[in-house]
């Protein structure tokens, strides 16, 4: 078995650019509601990821809470608390595993750094759910109408 398995594209995935502002992500954060974000530069390669903490005391520690203030802040100047690391595409599962213990999504990345997507633990929890109870994922695929998939 391998990543792709588990994987969300990029397309499929928000992202932030490397040069967008602190308002820019909050909007696009707000809109997909999400609570931390990819960033990658217009290169396509990953940067890092930005969280709402991060956005929160950026703007807390510098702008008085005032968003008028912090609205043309590029996220570059933006200190990140968390460094969710990547992996690239032909990780062991083990790894893949183990580095979505403590984050969560896992950045996944080619050769050259280029985000392709990422790995949500929730999928992972989700397969090792199935696998750990047989019995309960098939009785949710009958109770779904999703019988023989």
């Amino acid at each position: 078995m391998n990543i792709l398995r588990f994987i969300t594209l990029k397309q499929d995935v928000a992202c932030l650019y490397s040069d967008y502002t602190l308002r820019q992500a909050l909007e696009k954060m707000e809109y997909h509601k999400y609570s931390a974000i990819p960033i990658i530069d217009r290169e396509g390669r990953y940067v890092g990821t930005l969280t709402e903490g991060d956005l929160l005391w950026e703007i807390k520690n510098h702008y008085s809470l005032d968003m008028r203030k912090a609205e043309n802040q590029p996220i570059s100047e933006v200190p990140r608390r968390t460094g969710n690391r990547a992996v690239r595409i032909g990780t062991s599962m083990e790894d893949l595993f183990a580095t979505a213990m403590v984050q969560n999504f896992v950045p996944v990345v080619d050769d050259r750094g280029v985000f392709i997507g990422i790995v949500k633990r929730g999928d992972i929890i989700r397969y090792c759910y199935s696998l750990a109870f047989p019995e309960k994922e098939k009785e949710k695929n009958i109770s779904s109408g999703k019988a023989g998939t």
